[in-house]
């Protein structure tokens, strides 16, 4: 789990390099190719590549506490986008078209960006009488959905 703003940013960081290096390494106006539409075409990495990516995004959206909407539309995205690389010839075609991980960061990055982070835990904010102010900085900005105490 993540334990400060810092870590958050670090998984951001980290999502937004999965989503550039699997699906848009070479764009071309809004459609790009990158690892993951390369490899789909070898029998076999392209799967694992896929699904070994798709994995560390779900891992870092548990990190993040990703709700469960979105950890199940990532999942959707992740799992259209294995199931139509395993198939032969077509299915490589339209996994090279289908982005995926691009999709999927996407979802975790919209999470991250409509959270307030706050870098206390909730025991913490309820004794220190800010609980109820950080409700209402929520409730002020919104872009703001959700508030997250980091037990640093």
């Amino acid at each position: 789990m993540v334990k400060s703003v810092a870590d958050v940013e670090d998984v951001w960081l980290s999502v937004e390099r999965i989503k550039k290096i699997s699906d848009r390494v070479v764009a071309f106006g809004p459609f790009g190719m990158g690892l993951d539409a390369i490899l789909t075409w070898i029998p076999g990495l392209g799967t694992i590549y896929t699904v070994g990516a798709g994995a560390w995004l779900v891992i870092l959206g548990l990190r993040v506490k990703a709700g469960p909407g979105t950890l199940a539309r990532m999942l959707g995205y992740l799992t259209i986008d294995t199931v139509t690389g395993t198939v032969p010839i077509a299915g490589d075609a339209i996994d090279a078209l289908f982005p995926g991980h691009l999709l999927a960061a996407k979802a975790l990055q919209k999470h991250i960006e409509s959270t307030h982070w706050i870098e206390m835990s909730e025991r913490e904010a309820r004794e220190q009488g800010l609980y109820d102010t950080h409700r209402e900085e929520m409730k002020q900005d919104r872009k703001l959905k959700r508030v997250v105490y980091l037990d640093g």
